[in-house]
């Protein structure tokens, strides 16, 4: 006995390529006007965004991970260089010396505030210019679906 393996819709299909297209361009042309504007990149903004809207300003590595997109590895060197450069300090966790929280800094902070000025101008440009207020409301309504 063998089951037919489900396939998707031609309309779920051409959905799932729009929005992986639209994905893709629309990180791009954000990643340009970042870049022109002499910030660092996107992921940068996340994980400092992630940092200054949580209590205290400091998350565990691991819940940075999972309100972000990127993935283990990549994050621990993306940290790395957030300390280098003075944005994050890690410390110690006051119960468990061997576990540790990465917190904002003051700087850390501030180059996230320019960097939204800039990103802020890209989402308006990219996709709030071409979109109603209902129709932004509608997209992401559907694809809370996802998440």
């Amino acid at each position: 006995m063998s089951e037919e393996t489900p396939k998707p819709s031609e309309a779920v299909t051409t959905a799932w390529t729009s929005i992986m297209r639209a994905r893709e361009r629309l990180l791009g042309a954000i990643e340009a006007e970042l870049k022109a504007a002499g910030m660092p990149p996107l992921a940068w903004y996340d994980v400092l965004w992630e940092l200054a809207r949580s209590r205290d300003g400091k998350l565990r590595p691991y819940e940075i991970e999972a309100q972000t997109l990127l993935t283990q590895y990549n994050l621990s060197r993306l940290i790395d260089r957030l300390e280098k450069e003075g944005l994050v300090r890690r410390e110690a966790f006051a119960e468990d010396g061997r576990g540790r929280w990465v917190v904002i800094t003051d700087a850390g902070r501030k180059l996230r505030e320019r960097m939204w000025t800039v990103y802020a101008r890209s989402i308006e440009t990219h996709i709030g210019c071409k979109l109603a207020e209902n129709e932004a409301k509608g997209i992401a309504g559907l694809l809370d679906r996802f998440l």
